[in-house]
């Protein structure tokens, strides 16, 4: 990932697993490197000061040590928590789906600022928008032609673009589902 022994990077966070008694593995998107595992040693204890810096979605800078296996946290610090938006269960639904878009379709390692920008910017417009799947479908549409998935210029038409990603990834779509049900509870 990185030649020295430690790094600084800025990235989303876009998943997070618990790990050990007090750990965490999070999955990161980040500007540099693209996606990346990293683990947060401690963030379950009480006493954790990363813990509430280390939330999914949270705009962050990172700085970490090289592991043996995986790269650790050492500092954190957030950019931007998104709490426009967080209290409102139908955009926290539309951001997991955008983070399950990134995390399954992007490769490990692989740097991509395209989609850096498109994630950050989606997130930015999540705030004032009503239009979720508007929203998602254009997140899509650019997610999948900025990974080479999708030909650029070419119209969406009739193609159930869910489908196509399911199939680009042989698995079920699971935020999807969580957005429908959030979505059909709020109304």
């Amino acid at each position: 990932m990185t030649l020295g022994k430690t790094f600084k990077t800025e990235g989303i966070i876009l998943k997070r697993s618990n790990f050990g008694e007090a750990d965490r593995i999070l999955t990161v998107f980040t500007k540099h490197f693209g996606k990346i595992s990293i683990l947060a040693k401690g963030i379950r204890r009480t006493t954790s000061r990363k813990g509430g810096n280390l939330e999914l979605f949270n705009q962050v800078v990172i700085f970490a040590a090289k592991g043996k296996n995986l790269d650790i946290v050492t500092e954190v610090e957030v950019i931007n928590s998104f709490k426009d938006w967080r209290v409102d269960l139908k955009k926290v639904a539309a951001a997991y789906q955008l983070c399950e878009l990134v995390d399954k379709l992007s490769a490990e390692g692989v740097e991509n600022n395209e989609v850096y920008d498109l994630l950050v910017n989606s997130f930015i417009n999540l705030s004032p928008i009503t239009n979720y799947q508007s929203l998602i479908t254009n997140f899509e549409v650019s997610l999948l032609q900025s990974l080479g998935f999708w030909p650029k210029g070419r119209p969406v038409g009739n193609t159930n673009l869910d489908l196509y990603i399911e199939d680009l990834i042989n698995r079920k779509l699971k935020a999807k589902n969580f957005f429908n049900q959030v979505s059909v509870s709020q109304s």
